[in-house]
């Protein structure tokens, strides 16, 4: 009889240390859920805090453009300005024609104008890209040349040919570059894959991508810690 009551003893002692367990092992995991949450909103915060002036100088871009007549396309979204090419270059050419000179006579002193307008906005954009985009049409290697030499075409206009008073602060953050047809629809010869694209980096989008890389690694370290 002793044995029995004994064996009944143990037997609630163990049910209420596994009860002591998994009411811990609760606790520990509603924490970590709290603390988690907590660490989102407040990122979630930041990026929003952090992306808050790039808005803004995509907003002022778009409104310029309407304001003086400009006809581009802008990514409201990410602030690329899409210029097509029967604009500013025949088809294959990299030399620009007079009207392409005229156009970005117009458009590159507004553009770089809404950049350098105001500190915080010269601060935000730490890069402006000048990119030749072609059409799927020809070899990838002549499309990419090709592209290459549009873009330089624009540069070596902007900054040996005109003047505006924002020169030398856009000379600094400027870099052109080719894309071939990267982009470009590969099932077809789409003209309106020919173009000059004007886009900015900004530097809320380096935040954000250097979040989700701080991110990444710690989630694969947390990963190999419960995998060890």
């Amino acid at each position: 009889m002793d044995n029995y009551f004994n064996e009944e003893l143990e037997a609630e002692n163990i049910e209420d240390d596994d009860a002591s367990t998994y009411l811990s092992i609760g606790d520990l995991m509603s924490g970590l859920v709290m603390f988690f949450s907590l660490l989102f909103i407040t990122t979630l915060l930041q990026i929003a805090e952090k992306d808050a002036p790039k808005r803004v100088v995509i907003g002022e871009i778009v409104g310029q453009m309407k304001k003086n007549n400009i006809n581009v396309k802008v990514n409201p979204e990410t602030g690329d300005v899409s210029i097509q090419e029967s604009i500013l270059f025949s088809q294959g050419s990299s030399e620009l024609k007079p009207r392409g000179k005229t156009f970005l006579s117009k458009f590159i002193p507004v553009y770089s104008g809404v950049i350098f307008s105001q500190p915080e906005f010269a601060t935000e954009v730490s890069r402006v890209v000048v990119e030749g985009h072609t059409s799927s049409e020809g070899s990838e290697e002549v499309n990419l040349q090709l592209s290459l030499k549009r873009s330089a075409s624009v540069s070596k206009y902007i900054f040996s040919q005109m003047k505006f008073s924002t020169r030398n602060s856009l000379k600094r953050k400027f870099l052109a570059a080719g894309r071939g047809e990267i982009e470009a629809d590969k099932t077809r010869n789409n003209p309106g894959d020919r173009k000059v694209v004007f886009r900015l980096q900004f530097r809320s989008d380096e935040f954000i991508e250097k979040y989700r890389k701080d991110s990444n690694l710690s989630e694969k370290r947390i990963y190999l810690k419960q995998k060890q």
